[in-house]
C-alpha cells in the first residue's frame, strides 16, 4: 500500500479510538444500561460504549493505557479505586470460592462494589463456576496501572501514597503474591479443583497446569516492580523481582514452546496453541532482541496460511489447532458453540500484538494485516448509525456472529502497537 494511504489508515484508527474511548467514559453521576449512577468520585472507563459491560473492568482499562489517550487523572482514580477495593481478609463466598487476602477485583461496579469473578454483577452471587480463586491476571494488571501512572504522569511519589492504612507499593507487593506460583520456575499454575482464570479474555476456558498468559503478565509485573523498588532505593527488593522475572522468562521459553514454533496456553487442560499469548510474549519483551525470531516466523507463516486471521481480526487458536470439531478449546464454561466468543471467534484486541511480532520478520505482511483491520472498521464504523457497530468485541463469518459493539480494547491495544512500530506520524 502507498505510504500516504497507509498513514491515512493509521490516522483513521487513532481518531476512531478516541471516539470509542469517549463513549466508554462514565462520568460521576452518570448511569449506563440501567446500572449506576457512578458514585466512585471520578470518571470511570468501562470496556466499551452503548450497553457494553456496565462496570469498571480492571483488565480492559489497564490494557488500554498504552494507547496514550487516557488522562493521568483517570489513571490515578482507577488506581486508587482498585487499591481501596483490594480484599482485606480471606473470604469464602456462598458459591464455594475463596477470595484471598490481597486479591484484586475483576471488575468494580459503579457503586463501588468489587466483583472478583467473571460472569456476574452481583456481589453476593460471585464465584463458582468461574473459578475457586478470583481471576489471576488482575493482580498483575494492578501493578501495570501503577507503572503506567508513574511513566505517563511522572509521579513516582504515588508509590508512597497511603490508601486505607497501607502504602500503594505495599499493596502492589501483596497483590503480586496472591496467584499460586511454582517457586522453582516462577510460573503461575492451578489445578481443576482450585482453578483461577489465567487471562480474562479466555475466562470461559478451563486452563490448568502452568498458565502461559498469566505467567507472561507476572513476568512483566516483576520487571515493573523491580524498577518501582529501585525508585524507592530498595535495591535488594528490586534485585529479588529482577531474579523472578529472569527465571520466569527462561521457564516460559522452555515450558510452552510447541513444534509449530508457537506457545501453548497451558500444560494441563486446554493446552492448545495460543496465538494471543505467542504474540504477547514478543510484545512484552520476553525474549532479548533477535531471540524471538522463531515465534515471529511461525506467526507470519500462520498468517500467510490463513489460519489465525479474518478481516484483520485474530483467533485465539489457529483453525488447524482446534481441540475437536466441536470446540476450539478442550473445555469451556457454559454452552458456547465453536466459532462464538472466546471459543473460536475472531478478535481485534490482539491484532496489534500480531502486527508487532510479524513486523519483526515481514513488515509488508504486518502492514497488510493492519490495513485489513482498518478496512473492516471503516465498513462498519459505529459512528455511521445505530445499525453499525465496529469495533466489535469479536466476529465470525459463521452465522455472521458479532458480539458487543463499540468495544474499547479492539481499538486501544492495536493503536498502542501501531505507535510502538512507528506507524503513526504527526
Amino acid at each position: 500500500m502507498h505510504d500516504t494511504l497507509f498513514h491515512e489508515a493509521m490516522q483513521f484508527a487513532e481518531t476512531l479510538t478516541a471516539d470509542v474511548l469517549e463513549t466508554s467514559r462514565v462520568y460521576p453521576g452518570q448511569s449506563v444500561a440501567g446500572y449506576g449512577p457512578n458514585a466512585t468520585g471520578g470518571t470511570l472507563i468501562r470496556p466499551g460504549g452503548r450497553a457494553c459491560y456496565p462496570s469498571y473492568w480492571i483488565r480492559d482499562f489497564t490494557m488500554s493505557l498504552d494507547c496514550g489517550l487516557i488522562s493521568t487523572a483517570e489513571i490515578e482514580h482507577a488506581l486508587r479505586l482498585t487499591a481501596r477495593r483490594q480484599q482485606t481478609t480471606d473470604w469464602h463466598t456462598s458459591s464455594g470460592s475463596l477470595v484471598p487476602h490481597g486479591a484484586i477485583a475483576d471488575h468494580i461496579t459503579f457503586d463501588g462494589k468489587p466483583i472478583f469473578f467473571p460472569g456476574t454483577m452481583d456481589y453476593d452471587q460471585q464465584g463458582q463456576p468461574w473459578g475457586y480463586y478470583p481471576s489471576l491476571d488482575d493482580h498483575f494488571f494492578f501493578v501495570n496501572i501503577a507503572w503506567q501512572l508513574i511513566c505517563q504522569g511522572n509521579c513516582p511519589d504515588i508509590l508512597d501514597a497511603v490508601i486505607d492504612g497501607m502504602s500503594l507499593l505495599d499493596r502492589l507487593d501483596l497483590a503480586f503474591t496472591v496467584p499460586s506460583v511454582d517457586t522453582d520456575n516462577q510460573l503461575v499454575y492451578c489445578d481443576e479443583t482450585k482453578r483461577g482464570v489465567s487471562f480474562g479474555f479466555t475466562d470461559i476456558v478451563v486452563h490448568t497446569g502452568y498458565l502461559l498468559f498469566c505467567s507472561l503478565l507476572r513476568f512483566r509485573a516483576a520487571k515493573q516492580l523491580s524498577q518501582m523498588h529501585q525508585l524507592r532505593g530498595a535495591e535488594e527488593q528490586a534485585q529479588t523481582y529482577e531474579t523472578i522475572a529472569q527465571t520466569a522468562a527462561t521457564s516460559i521459553q522452555s515450558t510452552f514452546v510447541l513444534e509449530n514454533g508457537l506457545l501453548k496456553a497451558s500444560t494441563g487442560k486446554s493446552a492448545q496453541t495460543d496465538v494471543w499469548g505467542s504474540a504477547f510474549a514478543v510484545y512484552c519483551g520476553l525474549w532479548d532482541e533477535g531471540d524471538s525470531q522463531q515465534v515471529c516466523q511461525s506467526l507470519s507463516h500462520a498468517l500467510s496460511q490463513g489460519t489465525i486471521a479474518w478481516r484483520g481480526n485474530i483467533r485465539h487458536v489457529p483453525t488447524d489447532g482446534d481441540y475437536s470439531t466441536e470446540s476450539a478449546w478442550e473445555q469451556v464454561v457454559g454452552q458456547w458453540p465453536k466459532n462464538h466468543y472466546q471459543n473460536g471467534a475472531y478478535w481485534n484486541t490482539p491484532t496489534g500484538w500480531v502486527c508487532y511480532a510479524v513486523a519483526q520478520v515481514d513488515q509488508q505482511a504486518a502492514r497488510q494485516l493492519a490495513v485489513e483491520y482498518v478496512d473492516q472498521l471503516r465498513e462498519d464504523d459505529f459512528r455511521r448509525g445505530a445499525e453499525f457497530g465496529a469495533p466489535y468485541e469479536c466476529i465470525h463469518p459463521q452465522g455472521d456472529h458479532r458480539q458487543n459493539p463499540v468495544y474499547l480494547t479492539s481499538m486501544t491495544c492495536p493503536l498502542a502497537a501501531f505507535k510502538r512500530l512507528g506507524w503513526l506520524v504527526d
